[in-house]
C-alpha cells in the first residue's frame, strides 16, 4: 500500500499542473455502484473493498470517505496509513478540501470516472478558496496498477421479449416522445442498466449485475450502441439493427458526442425517417429546427462527456428511462412473481439443510426449540460449516431453479459479530465458522432471467439471549414490528420514500437506536439488484420522487450491536393501488404486495410484545407461505415448512 501511495504522489507531483490531491472515486466510466474488477481502482489503492466510498490523496495524507453501511468494514480493512472519515458525521470531502489544502490547490480527478453533479459541486466549492478540479488526461491510478485485470470481453445477449414484456421499437418510440415534449433532439445515455434495457440487451460484464460496458446516443432519427464490437456476435448485431440501432466501438462515444454537439451525428447514419418510430412524414426536419437541446443526465453522465457540450443548449435532468425501468410492466411483474416463488423455495430448502446440519455438527437444538443444545466433537474438519460454506450451499439450491443466472450481490453470511457489519462480506481465508449459540444473519439474491431478487432473514439454532429476542421484537428495538408497520403502509399517490422510511424507525427512535442504511431501494428486472431512482430513506434524495403503482422496493429494517450481532428482515414488495373506502382529494392511494416468500423464525419472537394485528399480519403470511411454496417441497422440506409456518398467538 505505501508503494502504491508513494508511486501515485510521485505522478502528482509531475503533473502539469502538478496536483496538491488525487481523487480516487469508487465508480466507473458509467458511474455505476458495482464496477468490473479493472475498475475497483479505489479498492486498489485502499485496500477497502465495499461498494460505496471515495479515496483522497494528497503529498501527506490519505483519506477515504465512506458511508455508515461500511464504517466497521473500514475500520477493519483500512492500514494506518489511511484515515476514514464517516460521511453524515465528518466533513464531506469538498468541504474537507476546501478548509484543509491551500489556495489555488490543484485536485486532480479522471473526468469518466465522476458524475457531472458531483464534480459541479466540487468545484462550487473549490471556488471558495480559488482552488481548481483538474480534469486528468488519464487515469493515474491505472498507470501505477500493474496487474490491473483486462477490460471484460463477454457476448451481448438478446433479452428475449417473453421477459422484457416490451419491445425496443416500443421503448425508442416512447423515449422520442419525451426528447420532443423537451425540445431536445438527443439524448446520451450513460447508465449501465438503462442501456441494457432500453435495447432488451444483457451481459456479464460486471458481477453480479446482467449488464455490457456500453453507452447509448438516441436522438429523434437514429439510435446507437457503443461497445466492444468483440462482444457482438453476427446474429445478436442483425438482431439491434433490425431496431434501427447502429453499433459502433466503444471508443467512439466521446468523437460522437462532439459531433453531436455540433449537430453532425445523424449525417452519415444511412436511417431514414420513420423507421422504429422515428418522427414520420416530414415532421423530422421541423422538429430538429426546433429541438435542438442534448439531454444529459446529470447523475449519471460523467464529466468527460459533459464537458464536450454546449452548456446553453443542454437539458440537464434525470433520465427518463430511469422511472420508465422502474415501472414494470405487467410481463416483468410476472415474472417477479415468479422468480421469488423459486427463490423462497430454494431459501426454505437451505433452511431445512443448515438446521439439519447444525444439529447433526454443532448438537444445536436446532430452528425450533430453544434448549441449549449438546455440545458435540467434530471427528472431521470436513464436518465444519463456514460463513462461506454455507452461503455457497445456498446458491446451489438457487442454482437448481428455472432460470437461474448467478447472484445477484456477493452473498452476506454472517455470525455473531459479523453480522454487524452491515455489508460483510466473507472471504474463505478468513471466514467464522458457524455457532449454534449465536445469531446468523444471510441477506442474499439471485438473478433470474425473469427477475432479480434480495431477500433477508436473521435465525438462532440455539437458545438466543433475553436480550437478543428483546432486539428482535420487543419495546426496544422492534425490528419485526418495524418491518410489518412498512409493509402494511396504506399511503396517498405522490408520496416519497422519504415520508415513509419513519415507519421502520419509530420502534428505533423511541429508545435512542437506529441503523445507518435505507429501509428500502428499488430492485431490476433481470437488472441491478439496487435500482432507482425511488428509495426508502433518511437521505434527502428519497424526496426526489413519489412511489408509484408498479414499482418495487425493498422493506429492510435492522439493528447491529458493534462487536455483538446484527438483525435484518428483507423481502421485496411491489407498489399497488389501494383498495380504501374513501379518497380523500381524489388522490388515490397506494399499498404494498410482499412478493418473497419465506417464514420468519418464530423463536426469535416474543409474541406477547405484538399487537394482535400484526400476530394476524404474521400468521397470514405465513399461510401464503405454505400455499405458495409447497409445490416446490419435498415430504421432508415440507413438514418442516408447516412446522415453521404454524399459526400462533400471543
Amino acid at each position: 500500500m505505501a508503494e502504491i501511495l508513494s508511486a501515485l504522489r510521485s505522478l502528482m507531483a509531475s503533473h502539469s499542473p502538478p496536483l496538491h490531491a488525487l481523487i480516487v472515486p469508487s465508480e466507473d466510466y458509467h458511474q455505476s455502484e458495482y464496477v468490473s474488477d479493472r475498475d475497483k481502482r479505489r479498492e486498489f489503492v485502499s485496500g477497502f473493498t465495499g461498494s460505496a466510498g471515495l479515496a483522497l490523496i494528497t503529498k501527506d495524507e490519505a483519506r477515504l470517505w465512506t458511508d455508515g453501511r461500511y464504517f466497521l468494514q473500514a475500520m477493519q480493512q483500512l492500514s494506518d496509513q489511511w484515515q476514514l472519515m464517516r460521511i453524515g458525521e465528518d466533513p464531506s470531502v469538498d468541504s474537507w478540501i476546501s478548509d484543509n489544502l491551500p489556495r489555488e490547490a490543484a485536485i486532480g480527478v479522471d473526468p469518466w470516472c465522476v458524475s457531472v453533479d458531483t464534480a459541479q459541486r466540487w468545484e462550487r466549492a473549490f471556488a471558495k478558496n480559488h482552488q481548481k478540479l483538474i480534469q486528468t488526461s488519464s487515469n493515474l491510478v491505472d498507470e501505477v496498477w500493474k496487474n490491473q485485470p483486462p477490460a471484460e470481453t463477454n457476448p451481448v445477449i438478446v433479452h428475449p421479449l417473453e421477459f422484457a414484456g416490451r419491445s425496443v421499437a416500443e421503448k425508442l418510440k416512447d423515449l422520442r416522445e419525451k426528447l420532443a415534449i423537451e425540445k431536445a433532439c438527443g439524448i446520451i445515455i450513460t447508465a449501465l442498466d438503462e442501456v441494457a434495457w432500453l435495447y432488451n440487451i444483457r451481459g456479464s460484464d460486471v458481477s453480479y449485475c446482467p449488464v455490457v460496458h456500453a453507452f447509448a446516443i438516441v436522438t429523434l432519427n437514429s439510435a446507437f450502441l457503443y461497445v466492444d464490437k468483440r462482444k457482438v456476435s453476427s446474429k445478436v448485431s442483425s438482431s439491434i439493427q433490425e431496431n434501427g440501432i447502429e453499433v459502433r466501438e466503444y471508443s467512439t462515444v466521446s468523437s460522437d458526442v462532439a459531433l453531436l454537439a455540433s449537430n453532425q451525428l445523424d449525417k452519415d447514419t444511412g436511417l431514414s425517417s420513420g423507421q422504429n418510430g422515428v418522427c414520420e412524414s416530414g415532421t423530422c426536419e421541423a422538429e430538429e429546427k426546433n429541438n435542438d437541446l442534448i439531454w444529459v443526465d446529470p447523475a449519471s453522465c460523467c464529466y468527460a462527456l459533459f464537458s464536450k457540450l454546449d452548456a446553453k443548449k443542454m437539458l440537464q435532468q434525470q433520465s427518463p428511462l430511469a422511472l420508465a425501468k422502474a415501472l414494470k410492466n405487467p410481463v416483468e411483474l410476472d415474472g417477479l412473481r415468479n422468480a421469488h416463488i423459486r427463490d423462497g423455495a430454494a431459501v426454505v430448502q437451505y433452511l431445512v439443510w443448515l438446521d439439519k446440519q447444525m444439529q447433526e455438527i454443532y448438537g444445536a437444538s436446532g430452528y425450533f426449540l430453544e434448549g441449549k443444545g449438546r455440545s458435540k466433537k467434530r471427528s472431521r474438519e470436513t464436518m465444519k460449516l463456514t460463513e462461506v460454506t454455507a452461503s455457497d450451499k445456498l446458491e446451489g439450491f438457487r442454482a437448481t431453479k428455472e432460470h437461474f443466472r448467478g447472484l445477484s450481490f456477493p452473498t452476506i453470511s454472517s455470525v455473531g459479530p459479523n453480522a454487524a457489519v452491515i455489508h460483510y462480506s466473507p472471504q474463505p481465508e478468513t471466514c467464522a465458522e458457524l455457532d449454534p449459540d449465536s445469531i446468523y444473519l444471510f441477506d442474499s439474491g439471485a438473478q433470474y432471467l425473469d427477475g432479480t431478487t434480495d431477500i433477508t432473514r436473521t435465525v438462532h439454532f440455539g437458545k438466543p439471549s433475553e436480550h437478543e429476542k428483546a432486539c428482535y421484537t420487543s419495546d426496544s428495538t422492534q425490528v419485526l414490528k418495524g418491518h410489518i408497520a412498512l409493509g402494511n403502509a396504506c399511503f396517498p399517490n405522490g408520496t416519497n420514500g422519504h415520508a415513509l422510511d419513519i415507519l421502520a424507525r419509530i420502534p428505533l427512535w423511541r429508545y435512542g437506536l437506529d441503523y445507518r442504511h435505507g429501509t428500502g431501494h428499488g430492485i431490476g428486472s433481470y437488472l441491478n439488484v439496487h435500482e432507482g431512482p425511488h428509495l426508502i430513506s433518511f437521505r434527502p434524495q428519497a424526496r426526489n420522487v413519489p412511489l408509484q403503482a408498479s414499482m418495487t422496493v425493498t422493506d429492510e429494517p435492522g439493528y447491529y450491536e458493534d462487536g455483538t450481532f446484527g438483525i435484518r428482515l428483507e423481502n421485496v414488495l411491489v407498489i399497488k393501488e389501494a383498495d380504501t373506502e374513501f379518497n380523500f382529494g381524489d388522490k388515490g392511494y397506494l399499498s404494498f404486495e410482499h412478493i418473497t416468500w419465506a417464514p420468519y423464525q418464530i423463536k426469535l419472537i416474543d409474541l406477547s410484545l405484538l399487537t394482535p394485528e400484526e400476530i394476524e399480519w404474521l400468521n397470514t403470511y405465513h399461510s401464503k407461505c405454505r400455499e405458495i411454496l409447497a409445490p416446490s417441497m419435498d415430504k421432508n422440506e415440507l413438514d418442516w415448512l408447516k412446522k415453521a409456518t404454524e399459526p400462533v398467538s400471543a
